[in-house]
């Protein structure tokens, strides 16, 4: 009988393909990877073109214009996470903020900014809320049934509240507008700020980090957004999940709102329409799936800066706003690729 030795390959052969797919598992348990290198690249690229793109007034632009997308996109973090979708945060973030500031100037003039953001807060759950109820009583996707809020919401307000620009918003929000948490003065002599509302997107991220990673409900909601049968069967309420996830982002879209009151200084009913997918989309470039059952605070943080420089700086380099919408586009699917063929590895 005659024996045929089968040499194994030398070592360094296996080597590279085994470490590029280690490499490949370690992204997929770190999403954020992603964001954060399109971050590099394209500030290595503006920075290149532009020099002056290298100030801390940038900086603190993108930093402030982060803030009530931030809040969006955290909201839109947990219930993507649950296997849903929220569309309606803007309709909800601009009925709070229009009907409590009318509200306040009108009534309460005197209300501290304190309690200004927790009547937002709870107005923004109450209102959310309702979105959860509704997918659970219709059994009905959650696109579909937020869309119809969305619409609902944005009608009644303009119908029965009001239509009217408020330039004159209460003392307290106008004050909070204008409170700084740090002021540094460039080279040319003007003054760069950042403002202390940043402060309620620092706090809110820790709260949702906290909420997913550290508590149970945070396991039932990745539980439920990976496969919402198998949760049920160990004992996950489904239901309570899914109005507590609308709940949540219809609390942080009121607070957004509000913050946006005090950060522009004027009450807009039409204000935040149409800026739904590029919410969803920092969430979605984060690493956070449709399917639902995954997504990080710090991918999602980095998706949102990442949406905001490409639609705030990008004009340094002479690139107008049309091609913007194209070079974000070109992320999405570059995301998407990414992504797919991470969990194809990751699978085998």
């Amino acid at each position: 009988m005659t024996m045929t030795s089968v040499q194994n390959p030398p070592s360094d052969a296996v080597a590279p393909r085994g470490g590029l797919r280690n490499l490949w598992v370690w992204s997929a348990r770190h999403p954020a990877i992603f964001p954060f290198a399109l971050i590099v690249l394209t500030c290595v690229v503006i920075g290149t073109i532009n020099p002056d793109f290298w100030q801390l007034a940038n900086l603190f632009d993108i930093l402030r214009a982060s803030v009530v997308r931030g809040l969006f996109a955290l909201g839109v973090l947990v219930v993507l996470a649950s296997g849903g979708l929220d569309v309606s945060f803007t309709a909800i973030a601009a009925f709070v903020m229009y009907t409590l500031t009318l509200f306040v100037v009108n009534a309460a003039p005197w209300l501290g900014m304190a309690p200004i953001l927790v009547i937002a807060a709870v107005a923004g759950a109450l209102l959310g809320s309702v979105n959860g109820l509704l997918v659970n009583v219709l059994r009905a996707p959650a696109l579909i049934v937020t869309i119809g809020t969305q619409y609902a919401f944005r009608g009644f307000l303009l119908t029965f509240i009001g239509t009217a620009l408020f330039m004159n918003i209460p003392a307290s929000m106008d004050a909070f507008g204008r409170l700084t948490l740090v002021k540094v003065i460039s080279d040319q002599g003007l003054a760069v700020e950042l403002p202390a509302y940043f402060l309620v997107l620092v706090a809110a991220a820790l709260v949702t980090w906290w909420m997913l990673n550290r508590t149970l409900i945070g396991r039932a909601i990745y539980a439920v957004g990976g496969k919402p049968d198998v949760a049920a069967r160990l004992g996950y309420r489904v239901e309570r999940v899914r109005v507590f996830v609308f709940a949540y982002a219809g609390l942080l879209a009121g607070l957004a709102g509000v913050l946006h009151v005090t950060a522009n200084r004027l009450a807009n009913p039409f204000d935040l329409a149409g800026t739904e997918l590029a919410v969803i989309a920092a969430v979605v470039l984060g690493g956070a799936r449709i399917t639902g059952g995954s997504g990080t605070v710090l991918g999602t943080m980095l998706g949102v800066i990442l949406i905001t420089l490409v639609s705030s700086v990008l004009i340094l380099v002479g690139i107008p706003s049309s091609w913007q919408t194209a070079i974000l586009g070109g992320f999405i699917l570059i995301a998407g690729l990414f992504f797919a063929q991470l969990d194809r590895i990751v699978e085998s």
